[in-house]
């Protein structure tokens, strides 16, 4: 279980590496579009060898999947595209605030309505406090 937490840990140090050497590479090559594309390609071949590695019994399966799940890959195409876009205007800091206020606030929803099979966790009064004091965090870590 402890590992679980590692990993989501280290994904979320990986977040705004991934939009500063984005919007560094959309930069230098004058086209954050062309930046998008060479991530995904990179991405692409990184989950195909995982999925190689680990089996592709999941491929076969994907044709009966709900066809609205297939919007994560709308999700993070926006999320790219957006963060190589505007962090160089903005600045990483204030877009991967943005980001984190946006996650927060569409987790909170998720987990109360238990969204897409997601487990129920209910907003309540001790959620919505905590919700609140990390939004005061990011805001005072932001304007400091």
């Amino acid at each position: 279980m402890a590992g679980n937490y590692l990993i989501m840990f280290l994904a979320g140090i990986g977040i705004p590496l991934l939009a500063a050497l984005n919007a560094a590479l959309g930069r230098h090559i004058g086209s954050p579009a062309a930046a998008a594309t060479v991530l995904f390609v990179v991405a692409f071949c990184v989950a195909l060898i995982t999925a190689l590695v680990t089996g592709t019994e999941g491929f076969g399966k994907l044709a009966s999947a709900p066809k609205h799940l297939f919007a994560a890959g709308l999700f993070v195409a926006f999320y790219v595209l957006s963060v190589t876009w505007i962090a160089p205007k903005i600045g990483v800091g204030n877009a991967i605030f943005l980001v984190l206020l946006g996650q927060m606030a569409s987790a909170a929803v998720i987990d109360h309505f238990g969204l897409f099979g997601a487990q129920v966790r209910p907003l309540n009064l001790m959620r919505a406090g905590g919700l609140a004091l990390m939004v005061l965090g990011l805001t005072l870590a932001q304007r400091a």
